[in-house]
Formats: C-alpha cells, structure tokens, sequence
C-alpha cells in the first residue's frame, strides 16, 4: 500500500491519518477547482462539464439574482462546511449572508436553497447523498434539476424539521413558481434557449 501512496501526487496526499476535513480545502492551493469533500474523501469533477448543465447553471443564477428579495444573495459553486468530514459544492445556493469577496465557503444556517443541478457524473450524489447530508445539516430548501429530453425539470424539496428529512413539494416541467425561499417565478426553457 505504500507504494500506491507514493505514486500519488503530493496534493493529492490527506495532511493527517484521520484524512481531510473541511477546513483543509483552504489549505490546500493546489487542489483541482471545484473539489467537494464527502465523508472525508475528495470529490473532483473528472469529466468534461457539458454546454447544458453550463447554461442552466448560469441561466439559473441570472434568474434567481434578478428576483431574490432583500437578505438574499445568490451564489454559484461555493461550498458548504456541513461539518469535519462534509463540505459538498451546490451548483447554485440563495443565502442569507451579504457578499464577501474573500469568501471561500459558507455554513449550513446561511444556506436557505442549495440546487444541484443533475451531470452523468454527479447523478447518484445529487439524488441521493447530498440531499440527505444538506436536510441533516439543517438547510431548509433542495433543489434538484434534470435534463429531460434537453429541458431542464426541477424537483422541489422543502425540509421537515421534526425528521431532518427533504419532503418532496414539487416537480416543475414548464415553469417553476414558488413563495419559498421567496418569490420565484421561472420559464424553465428559457434556461437552456
């Protein structure tokens, strides 16, 4: 086995035996972007980003800014210390805290909406890990999208706090419309047209 941990490179190396924990992403300058950590392991994308998750990503972000009310500020790509071993990356969040340019992560009580907009990659987390990791830590809304024949369907999840579990609250095919976190109102194909 020490062989095998010889051939890796040395960033890839956990700075103890315990592994990494949240705090060690801002240590660690030559980590690949968008490195998530999940149950101490080091999560990086490995394939190629497609055009589709892209615009929706962007186009998301663009539409959320243009109507979030007073006391939110909409982010992309930043994760989340959930705790030690957890600090996942939604592709999009609404928070609850003003924008701070040196920024590197945010907490659970900040988060009011993390989305995870759905890759061939990212699939089995985004429908199953990270929405519960994300409910467990306390952040009341999920949002999961997916492509569905080249249009984007989002699923609503609103957290039940009596069991820290997502209930689901809707699946939007056309547009989406909803009071929480606050007054959305979206022309899902717009996203990707």
């Amino acid at each position: 086995m020490t062989a095998a941990w010889d051939a890796l490179p040395p960033w890839m190396l956990p700075p103890r035996p315990s592994g990494w924990e949240a705090d060690d992403l801002d240590h660690a300058p030559d980590l690949p972007r968008h490195t998530e950590l999940i149950d101490g392991a080091l999560i990086f994308m490995m394939s190629p980003q497609r055009s589709w998750h892209a615009r929706v990503v962007t186009r998301l972000t663009t539409a959320l800014e243009d109507q979030a009310t007073e006391g939110f500020t909409i982010d992309r790509e930043m994760t989340v210390r959930l705790n030690e071993k957890n600090r996942p990356e939604p592709d999009v969040l609404a928070v609850t805290v003003a924008y701070d340019p040196d920024r590197t992560r945010y907490l659970p009580h900040q988060v009011a909406l993390a989305i995870e907009v759905v890759s061939d990659e990212s699939a089995d987390r985004d429908r199953s890990l990270k929405p519960a990791k994300y409910a467990q830590a306390g952040i009341a809304h999920y949002w999961r999208v997916e492509d569905e024949n080249g249009l984007p369907v989002i699923h609503t999840y609103e957290l039940d706090d009596m069991t820290r579990a997502y209930v689901a609250t809707g699946i939007s095919r056309d547009r989406l419309v909803t009071l929480v976190p606050f007054g959305i109102d979206i022309n899902l194909a717009r996203l990707v047209r």
